[in-house]
């Protein structure tokens, strides 16, 4: 089992949330500073940002080995769209730290998002 930190389309309402069927939610969660979001289009992409100050908002999932497969699938992590990453968590008292997807691809004149998706 593994804490996942999710921040866009697989929040509950989003477009992929449906990859998170039979998994358990834990509750709303915010990565600690240093994390922002850009827009690809129809999903965002977190990325680093040192002098971020406000940490990007999301949803905290305890996932099983096969979901979590079909997470890095989604992901694209073979074809090196996105890496899974340790991400530390605002102070919250379900979790520390959890796995989340971070973008790998240029992110230089994509649209910023901030600490939020509301797509």
């Amino acid at each position: 089992m593994t804490r996942v930190f999710v921040y866009g389309t697989l929040k509950r309402g989003g477009a992929n949330h449906a990859f998170l069927a039979g998994q358990q939610f834990l509750g709303p969660a915010r990565t600690q500073p240093g994390f922002t979001l850009y827009s690809l289009g129809d999903c965002p992409g977190m990325v680093r940002a040192p002098g971020d100050t406000a940490g990007v908002a999301g949803e905290l999932w305890v996932v099983d080995d096969a979901c979590l497969a079909e997470l890095d699938r989604l992901e694209g992590l073979d074809e090196g769209l996105y890496e899974r990453a340790d991400v530390l968590l605002a102070p919250n008292p379900l979790a520390a730290s959890a796995r989340t997807y971070l973008y790998t691809r240029p992110h230089h004149g994509l649209p910023p998002v901030g600490s939020e998706w509301l797509g």
